[in-house]
């Protein structure tokens, strides 16, 4: 698939190429296992001499053809889907992290990564250090060390929405010679590619937007094949050097550009398997087909409401980066200047409880965990998502606790509107 087509033909083109006679639409490749004829053609298989199709756990067609098209929508080399979200962040580090290692991270973190990156993975011996997204490079960089593998920051963090600056983020990783990876779930590769901007692996929850429909929890990571791992080769080991679980195998040498999304494969879910199930990948690319259209709309009613909610008198702050007196107007306007996402946070004057009853009466929005599908929702952070957080560590991620957290949806835009507003008045 040509990398000169727009991401609107993408989403509906990319990824499965059906050949004369083959089904139109991607199929659900429902099986555990692939045939082949001889022990011979197995072997190579599992000495990654030869590509294949053996067992699902480590790749399933159904599976790749999506992966394929969400990697030509990021402008990467390859890609790789995972059972969710927080098994994508959790692949995509320890891929090149191990016990005695280091990372830095931007402290405007959705919590459920804030607690993989804090707790259980300081249990398998990674620390990471948090560090102020808005901070000057010198004050990041103090927070490097020599075991320090690699940055990470969320494009638009969940549920604060702060903007990354992405280029300056990517400068800072590179400085010390490490990779730069983002997570840009909210944006989607619609609205902005970090890899255009400097970042080496993208990272997303395809359970939100890239779905739609809040059918089918998934992740998935995308490598830019920029990243250079061999001049660094002390730093990653295990991309650089030989892998005895593969006959002595270097992956940067036997996969050029696309070693580290094979490591990530071959090595990481075979042993561990949060493979995502080939029913939710057919799913996701039905979701995928009309990422381009339902964006548009997430946008366009996020904005509207955004500005209502700016103009009510009822209502302490707004926080979205599409209105021009937002702190991170300017960055959004650099990276994605034709729109951000459909979230929105704010409080109402009254502080905590009296976010919690508007929620309590609305009537169309529902009160879901869940984010960025077509329905609108909303969630009390401080509450629920992020509950297992002191009040010093929300707001250091950027949570205040009278917070609401609005994913607006692709209804009509008037209907949204006279919700909030009844919700308001009670």
């Amino acid at each position: 698939m040509s990398e000169k087509l727009k991401p609107e033909t993408l989403c509906v083109q990319a990824g499965w190429q059906p050949k004369k006679g083959e089904p139109r639409v991607l199929p659900i490749y429902q099986s555990t296992t692939f045939k082949y004829d001889t022990s011979e053609q197995m072997a190579r298989l599992f000495d990654l001499e030869d590509s294949g199709y053996f067992y699902t756990r480590l790749q399933n067609p159904t599976n790749d053809a999506v992966a394929a098209k969400i990697t030509a929508l990021e402008g990467g080399v390859a890609g790789m889907l995972t059972s969710s979200g927080q098994a994508a962040n959790f692949y995509a580090i320890f891929n090149i992290c191990q016990a005695g290692d280091h990372f830095v991270c931007s402290s405007a973190l959705y919590g459920g990564t804030f607690n993989l990156f804090a707790v259980t993975m300081k249990k398998l011996g990674i620390e990471v250090t948090f560090v102020n997204p808005d901070a000057p490079d010198e004050e990041i960089s103090a927070a490097f060390r020599p075991n320090t593998k690699l940055l990470f920051g969320e494009t638009i963090s969940n549920p604060s929405l702060e903007v990354l600056d992405i280029e300056k983020f990517a400068r800072i990783a590179h400085h010390h010679g490490v990779p730069l990876l983002v997570d840009n779930t909210f944006p989607t590769p619609i609205n902005c590619r970090p890899f255009e901007w400097g970042a080496d692996v993208v990272i997303h929850s395809t359970t939100k937007y890239m779905d739609g429909h809040a059918t089918a929890v998934g992740g998935c990571i995308v490598d830019s094949g920029n990243f250079d791992w061999d001049a660094y080769a002390e730093k990653f080991p295990g991309l650089c050097t030989p892998d005895e679980s593969y006959h002595g195998l270097t992956y940067t040498k036997a996969f050029g550009k696309g070693a580290y999304i094979t490591k990530a494969t071959a090595q990481l879910m075979r042993d561990l398997g949060s493979i995502q199930s080939p029913q939710n990948a057919f799913l996701l690319n039905i979701g995928l087909e009309t990422l381009h259209l339902r964006m548009k709309q997430h946008c366009s009613n996020a904005q509207t409401i955004a500005e209502f909610l700016e103009s009510d008198d009822r209502v302490a702050w707004v926080n979205y980066c599409g209105l021009p007196d937002n702190k991170y107007y300017a960055l959004a306007q650099k990276y994605m200047p034709n729109g951000s996402c459909g979230v929105i946070s704010f409080g109402l004057k009254g502080g905590r409880e009296r976010s919690i009853r508007f929620m309590d009466h609305i009537k169309l929005i529902t009160i879901v965990t869940h984010v960025a599908d077509a329905r609108t929702c909303v969630l009390h952070p401080a509450s629920h998502t992020h509950r297992q957080m002191t009040d010093e560590q929300l707001l250091e991620a950027g949570v205040r606790p009278d917070l609401i957290r609005l994913s607006v949806g692709i209804e009509n835009v008037e209907d949204l509107l006279n919700d909030i507003k009844q919700a308001l008045e009670v």
